[in-house]
């Protein structure tokens, strides 16, 4: 057995030898990686500690400006393997960053983290991160929304047979299905604003939330420990009334329970808009983007099979099934904090947002290169139309001194027999001519009567309305990302 097949796991001589999350291989952008990266959340513990370092001296703590300086020009320049270095030793994650970035800026050392514990930097730097992610996961809805938009504007008068039960159903249009799911990813964009704009900085507040270490600190003068907190949020550019009024250790693992929730609202929608692509790629009607050299199945060489929707489904259920993480942490939560917490999250939370994030980047690819094949759609909506049809020709013979009860038993009679033929013979329809042959419909234009637009109601204007009333204003916010295009790696 060579170095490179070693069953030996603490020997890894190279990247294709260990494990790598398909997340980060395969799925999730370059954008949404370096937000959950070290870099970033290292970057964030430490402009957190300068925050704190420079409101301490603004409320007359014997900090130097010297220190301040020598911190703030050292927050990018973070050395991983020392700090990896003091973590095995330490066996704490914060601590091995206060002495890393203590090394870096000795003449710093000892006012680095004055009071604080760690939650005080790891749970607003949290919050940062999701507001980046959130932020990210917002631009990349309105850009799916934009494309589908697009979508159903070109298709808002293609009649295609509606469904329910998913069996045929009166008539709708392409672009008026595509408003569903349009309506669903509105839904989704407004509760990840929501969420955005709702996060909370869990603030300055010691070991369990009781702020009495910053109290220790400032002479037990309370309003400087208001103050601190206030300076500490401005200088993070966040709103300082948008901090938890109470907290233990942590911030409410509830709010936790409503990231993942909400996510998982995204999910849902994009799941839905996936599996009827997926139900209409096998009818033939609607079919998501196939390149030239793509294949379908290995086997199989004729396969077109619709694997996209199939990835986003299954990303999407995966984003789904991690809402009972965030539930079963807040609720085992003992008292002020136990830290059974933080290793569930540290997968379930950036998991969350990296496979959300490929599904939506996958669904922006669909939505803009959609293919539709309108003479099946014609065909199939051809074949179903005369049952449907059925009623609005017994009314036009019943108004032209037709028996409304006789006209009902001749379409019966005749509708039975032609869906005989169809299900027992593979027969086509003939419906139509079935009626045609009759004396009470003999005089009746029932050509004339069979245009699919009949049929449609108000689907065409529906889409006008959606579009001007929710999607250009979605446009208009999100301007700036529409312009952005999705690469998909596989």
């Amino acid at each position: 057995m060579n170095k490179s097949q070693t069953t030996d796991n603490t020997d890894v001589p190279d990247a294709h030898s260990g494990y790598r999350s398909p997340l980060e291989t395969r799925n999730a952008s370059i954008e949404m990686r370096g937000v959950f990266s070290a870099r970033r959340k290292f970057g964030y513990w430490r402009r957190i500690w300068l925050a704190l370092a420079e409101a301490q001296r603004e409320l007359g703590l014997p900090i130097e400006s010297a220190q301040i300086d020598g911190l703030r020009a050292a927050l990018d320049d973070i050395d991983f393997e020392a700090a990896e270095k003091h973590e095995a030793r330490l066996r704490h994650d914060v601590m091995a960053h206060v002495h890393t970035f203590g090394d870096r800026v000795p003449e710093a050392a000892g006012i680095i983290h004055l009071g604080a514990t760690s939650q005080d930097v790891v749970c607003n730097a949290d919050i940062l991160i999701q507001r980046d992610a959130l932020t990210i996961i917002a631009g990349k809805i309105a850009r799916v929304i934009d494309r589908f938009g697009g979508f159903a504007t070109r298709y808002r008068d293609l009649a295609t047979l509606g469904f329910t039960h998913y069996q045929p159903a009166q008539p709708t249009t392409v672009g008026k299905r595509a408003t569903l799911w349009l309506q669903d990813l509105a839904i989704s964009l407004h509760e990840v604003e929501r969420l955005r704009d709702g996060l909370r900085l869990r603030g300055m507040r010691g070991a369990t939330g009781t702020q009495a270490s910053f109290l220790g600190l400032f002479d037990r003068d309370p309003a400087k420990v208001d103050e601190l907190e206030r300076l500490v949020a401005t200088r993070l550019e966040w709103p300082p009334d948008r901090t938890w009024r109470v907290s233990g250790q942590t911030y409410p693992r509830l709010a936790d329970a409503q990231l993942l929730n909400g996510l998982a609202v995204v999910a849902a929608a994009i799941h839905k808009c996936c599996n009827d692509l997926r139900l209409l790629a096998n009818l033939k009607e609607v079919e998501e983007p196939f390149e030239t050299d793509q294949i379908g199945s290995s086997a199989m060489a004729y396969k077109r099979n619709p694997m996209r929707c199939e990835r986003a489904t299954g990303l999407s259920r995966f984003v789904m099934n991690l809402v009972g993480n965030g539930l079963d942490t807040a609720a085992t939560q003992w008292f002020e904090r136990t830290l059974d917490d933080s290793s569930n999250r540290r997968l379930s939370i950036p998991e969350a947002f990296l496979a959300l994030d490929g599904a939506l980047d996958i669904m922006e690819n669909v939505a803009g290169g959609l293919i539709v094949n309108d003479r099946v759609v014609k065909a199939h909506l051809a074949a179903e139309l005369p049952f449907m049809a059925t009623e609005d020709l017994m009314l036009e013979a019943a108004r032209r001194g037709g028996d409304r009860q006789a006209l009902h038993e001749v379409i019966r009679t005749a509708s039975m027999e032609a869906a005989r033929r169809i299900k027992s013979e593979g027969a086509e329809n003939d419906l139509l001519d079935r009626l045609k042959a009759t004396p009470e419909f003999a005089e009746i234009p029932i050509d004339d009567l069979m245009d699919p637009a009949r049929f449609i109601g108000r689907a065409p204007e529906q889409v006008d309305t959606f579009v001007a009333e929710e999607v250009e204003p979605i446009r208009a916010r999100y301007a700036e990302n529409l312009d952005s295009k999705a690469d998909l790696r596989v």
